[in-house]
């Protein structure tokens, strides 16, 4: 005796939902269930409620990527202005310890590094889902974030780059890029003190 293999396990949740609306399908009119336990009614309407929950992660998923690109381009944009700032009292207190503290700042110790070492190795893959894109490098020593940066014009224009994301890892997935269009991508690392090193050679990807 044959026995029903579902597999639900298997699929994914717009699989399953499309696996359900298969079925669905082949059994409305199907001579061979006349009484089918849920009823089709009744089944059309878990697979209703499932589209719909489906779409609504999506949406906040979504929105999520989106917020945390805005967070990250608002500190990116903060960090600069810290750094100008910064500058700014390093001039006006001519080096004086004293005053750079009133400002509350903090003075670098002796040891404190001036730089950071290159981004090496920057590679480009295909992300999860459309208009992604994965980047990964080697990682920096001493480095505390780094800072990405994408363009899709001309590599060698220096306007053409913008922020795109920051991260603490040697890894990032970036989003919300246009599927088709060519992408180049550029890192570089932030040490402790706001210390940013130079930026990789440009990375080139096809946007899936």
């Amino acid at each position: 005796m044959s026995k029903v293999k579902l597999a639900l396990s298997s699929y994914n949740p717009d699989g399953l939902v499309a696996f359900a609306n298969t079925v669905k399908t082949a059994m409305t009119g199907n001579a061979n269930f006349t009484t089918p336990n849920p009823t089709l009614t009744a089944f059309e309407t878990l697979i209703t409620a499932a589209s719909g929950k489906i779409a609504a992660y999506n949406s906040a998923l979504a929105a999520a990527e989106t917020a945390l690109a805005d967070r990250d381009a608002a500190l990116a944009a903060l960090r600069a202005g810290f750094s100008q700032l910064g500058d700014y009292v390093q001039n006006a207190s001519a080096g004086d310890a004293v005053k750079i503290e009133s400002a509350g700042m903090s003075v670098r110790s002796a040891g404190t590094p001036t730089s950071m070492t290159q981004v090496a190795d920057l590679a480009l893959t295909a992300g999860d889902s459309p208009g992604s894109v994965d980047a990964m490098w080697k990682p920096v020593a001493g480095a505390r974030s780094y800072e990405c940066q994408v363009n899709s014009a001309d590599p060698n224009v220096e306007a053409n780059w913008s922020f795109k994301q920051s991260t603490s890892k040697s890894s990032v997935t970036l989003i919300g890029l246009t599927s088709g269009a060519k992408l180049w991508v550029r890192v570089r690392a932030i040490g402790t003190n706001d210390q940013a090193g130079a930026y990789s050679d440009p990375a080139t990807k096809i946007v899936p």
